[in-house]
């Protein structure tokens, strides 16, 4: 019988805060219907935001988080057409680029005027430095909580990197300190963190090198899944006998 503890781990994915039934089915079709098949879709990658230039030193395809101040409003002659929001610092100008974009929460969120910190991939196009669609924008003060070390997840059709990263965040918070189930001196020999430790840093990765399979954190989770699946086949054998 499975200890009561772990009840919120085999939880279906949609017990999550803003997971509805519509995500809930995009994450079967990823292949995490409930919450502890979330806390084994590790990164694949990362993005660094850490890259903190000038306007006119940002080269074309990198990855950039940038100060600016909201300089105007540019609205389209027609739908087809791009919403742009011209952006300024000492150094030029950065163009916003929103496509099917809703005029009004645009205004809301970059009010002319405000200093407002953009993070996003920067494109030069037509002479001009743009970012379309930025991952984020915020205000200064907010600043701080935004990931400079974002993990990437594979996806599947109509679930966002953003959505994902969410659900994950929400599913580590479930997560509890377990009575440990390895034999605590090759645990120390193998310099490997608890299971829990050793989920959130796996999925917290700072580094390239934190994805390889080498690395102590997924090294841990991969002997848990081994040791697992010999359980599990040693109970069948058992149970056949």
């Amino acid at each position: 019988m499975r200890p009561e503890i772990l009840f919120p781990l085999f939880a279906p994915v949609t017990s999550l805060k803003g997971v509805g039934p519509r995500l809930g089915q995009l994450f079967d079709k990823l292949g995490t219907p409930q919450v502890v098949d979330l806390l084994w879709h590790l990164p694949t990658g990362i993005i660094d935001r850490r890259f903190q230039p000038k306007i006119a030193a940002a080269p074309e395809g990198a990855i950039a988080t940038i100060t600016v101040t909201v300089d105007a409003h540019q609205k389209p002659h027609n739908k087809r057409q791009p919403y742009r929001v011209r952006c300024r610092d000492e150094t030029g100008f950065l163009f916003l680029v929103f496509f099917h974009a809703q005029t009004d929460y645009l205004e809301k969120i970059l009010p002319v005027g405000a200093v407002r910190v953009v993070s996003g991939k920067v494109e030069h196009f037509n002479n001009q430095i743009q970012i379309t669609h930025p991952d984020h924008i915020l205000a200064p003060d907010d600043a701080a909580s935004m990931k400079r070390i974002d993990p990437v997840y594979r996806l599947t059709a109509g679930l966002s990197l953003r959505v994902v990263q969410k659900a994950i965040d929400a599913a580590l918070e479930r997560t509890r300190e377990l009575p440990e189930w390895l034999d605590p001196a090759y645990l120390q020999r193998q310099r490997w963190p608890s299971w829990r430790a050793a989920l959130q840093t796996a999925h917290a990765p700072e580094r390239e090198e934190d994805l390889s399979p080498l690395a102590p954190a997924r090294q841990r989770l991969a002997f848990d899944e081994l040791l697992a699946n010999q359980f599990a086949l040693a109970l069948m054998r058992e149970h056949v006998k």
